[in-house]
């Protein structure tokens, strides 16, 4: 998408240029008014020739031919980016409803726990728990205010909290789960989201190698720290950008997320 949009900006520029010089070259050969030699023009660009005009000498002729070996060509790209463009935006938009629907399965089967468990470790959750809490009035601004924190949050994963077998009991039925997400190819050129399965698929991985959880040494508790805190910022991250889609996408996926709000502590599904 980059790509033809650098594209498209220069065919346009290139377009421009031609046109004020095609549209300049007439009206100075031809003593046509601006609108008479801008119709002149377009219509020599774009070779369509509608038999009403013609050069009147052999300069304007000479103009007309440079015209449509250089406008010609332009004229094609703008149309031929342009179009791509369109294409490729709405494949862009395909894509990212399927990636949003695998998103929806991940937080249903796991993120949700995951949310509510890793921000129960978290130091500074009671300060900025609030924000967290999502209503279905939220706009985008509210999203981008969200955004704006947690780039600035520091997740703080106290070791002293970390309840290494209640995670080991969450993750270890997902575990095939996870590795089926992991195989899909909607997945495959989206990043972000494929960083936080395998963030979550790593901390799992490293609780299975354990032979007994429940005597761990701190030293070690406070590796799996480290790998906790990864997780705990990409599932933060990526609930947000699924909720910011749903909302607009989705409203009744919205409402069931909203009530479901992992860092909402009298979180219901139950309307009242």
């Amino acid at each position: 998408m980059p790509e033809v949009c650098r594209r498209l900006q220069i065919f346009l520029a290139l377009f421009v240029v031609v046109t004020a010089m095609g549209t300049a070259g007439f009206m100075a050969l031809e003593n046509l008014s601006f609108p008479e030699a801008l119709y002149y023009n377009i219509v020599t660009m774009s070779t369509v020739g509608y038999g009403d005009i013609h050069p009147t000498n052999n300069t304007s002729r000479l103009f007309a031919v440079l015209l449509i070996i250089m406008g010609g060509g332009t004229f094609i790209g703008v149309i031929a980016n342009a179009t791509e463009m369109v294409l490729l935006k709405r494949e862009a938009q395909h894509r990212l409803r399927k990636i949003n629907m695998v998103r929806g399965i991940f937080f249903n089967e796991v993120g949700h726990d995951l949310l509510r468990l890793f921000s129960s470790y978290d130091k500074e959750i009671e300060k900025t728990r609030d924000r967290f809490i999502v209503n279905t009035d939220w706009s985008d601004r509210h999203f981008s205010a969200v955004q704006k924190v947690l780039k600035k949050y520091a997740f703080h994963v106290d070791v002293d909290r970390v309840d290494v077998v209640a995670m080991f009991d969450l993750l270890e039925d997902k575990q095939d789960f996870l590795a089926r997400l992991l195989e899909n190819p909607v997945l495959v050129e989206h990043e972000e989201f494929t960083e936080l399965l395998l963030s979550v698929f790593h901390l799992t991985d490293e609780l299975t190698s354990r032979a007994d959880l429940k005597d761990l040494p701190r030293s070690d508790i406070e590796h799996l720290v480290g790998d906790i805190s990864r997780a705990y910022r990409s599932l933060i991250e990526q609930w947000f950008m699924y909720l910011r889609h749903v909302k607009a996408q989705y409203p009744y996926l919205y409402s069931l997320a909203v009530r479901k709000n992992p860092f909402d502590e009298d979180a219901t599904p139950v309307v009242s």
